[in-house]
């Protein structure tokens, strides 16, 4: 099996699909890995460490694309400036793809539904099964880690004060009061940072099971008064919420928000837009100086004011709503990537060639195109409101 890497074409994309030690594991297994020059300079692997990992570097992404039976990406596929040309149609029939994909994402139908027509067979990593045994090839929750970590940095760079409390000569400085709004992967590793950072740390979530982990990391609990029948889904993921709990959970913040230094936004609800729980109105009763970071902003922000992409200030609150917060951690990222996607190839591969079981849920749950068609469940329903 020949595997191809392309160098990622998103503006300010620094991350690659494969570190040179996963390279090393895919040429164990039998493959061929090729790379297109100059593909992991962003994450700081270089040419020269894939070839001496036993990679072929080749210059040209149309020539990489032309050759390989597996194409393993970070972002999902766009258009390439540089040959005038959708990256799917760089794609052949029967080839297979790996990436996030977000088939579900309005923005990505048309490109979803080019990557069947053009025959290809498309895997999306943000479909992983949440399993235990899937929980190798998860790379959204291995993204979810880096924007944690990252996103509290982001923050405490962003902020007018300490955050640890600091003891001087001429008196004492409390510590910041750091907030995190969803208690998934990301919002766990907000809360852990921050109080490794010194921060006294608070978390809220409708999830009960999410609140004991955040109790076990010693943050301070704010309970919404959300009843647990309403707030779980299937697969312990958060449920969406009629409007009326939404205006009473943002009553209950309300007050706690004037508190803080620091509020970590990462309420998600899968396949749906982030629920809006801090208004323009929250924002201003803040404290001069406090920070959001929103890393929910992927899927609409948690809060009504998140600048997409960018960090603005307004109403005297620094709010963060960098998107691919993972991507400004590149060679951690990359290598969590790595990993991930290898299990994945792994265990999708037998006798050195893709051997899709229809039977598996892992399968099951990534398959975006095959035989010329849309078949993953979400994208479909999406395509169809």
């Amino acid at each position: 099996m020949i595997i191809g890497i392309p160098k990622e074409i998103m503006p300010g994309e620094a991350r690659v699909a494969a570190s040179p030690e996963a390279v090393k594991k895919y040429i164990a297994d039998g493959s061929t890995v090729l790379i297109e020059k100059n593909a992991g300079v962003g994450s700081f692997y270089f040419d020269e460490d894939y070839i001496a990992s036993g990679a072929q570097i080749i210059a040209s992404a149309e020539e990489l694309y032309q050759k390989s039976d597996l194409i393993l990406k970070v972002k999902e596929p766009l258009f390439n400036n540089t040959y005038g040309k959708h990256e799917v149609e760089l794609m052949h029939e029967g080839q297979y793809l790996i990436t996030f994909i977000h088939p579900a994402s309005p923005v990505n139908h048309e490109m979803v539904k080019k990557l069947a027509a053009q025959g290809v067979i498309g895997m999306t990593l943000d479909s992983v099964p949440r399993i235990s045994r899937a929980q190798s090839m998860d790379a959204l929750t291995s993204m979810s880690t880096c924007a944690g970590y990252k996103g509290i940095i982001m923050a405490a760079n962003e902020m007018a004060e300490f955050m640890p409390p600091m003891f001087t000569a001429v008196g004492a400085m409390q510590p910041a009061k750091v907030l995190v709004i969803g208690v998934g992967v990301g919002g766990l590793q907000a809360l852990a940072t921050a109080k490794r950072l010194g921060a006294v740390t608070y978390a809220t979530d409708i999830r009960p099971a999410a609140v004991e982990q955040a109790q076990s990391l010693g943050a301070k609990v704010i309970d919404l008064g959300v009843p647990a029948e309403l707030a779980i889904a299937e697969g312990g993921y958060a449920k969406a919420l009629p409007e009326e709990w939404i205006r009473k959970e943002r009553e209950k913040l309300r007050e706690v928000l004037k508190e803080m230094d620091i509020v970590f936004c990462s309420a998600l609800v899968p396949g749906k837009i982030a629920p809006i729980l801090i208004t323009k109105e929250m924002v201003e009763e803040m404290p001069n100086g406090s920070v959001i970071v929103d890393i929910s902003i992927d899927q609409g922000g948690n809060c009504e004011v998140t600048p997409p992409g960018t960090i603005e200030s307004k109403h005297g609150v620094t709010i963060i709503g960098v998107k691919n917060i993972p991507g400004t951690l590149p060679k951690s990222s990359t290598w969590m990537f790595a990993q991930n996607v290898y299990n994945l190839v792994k265990f999708l591969t037998k006798d050195g060639k893709i051997e899709l079981d229809m039977t598996d849920e892992i399968v099951k749950s990534i398959l975006v195109t095959m035989d010329g068609k849309v078949v993953h469940a979400g994208a479909l329903e999406a395509m169809n409101k």
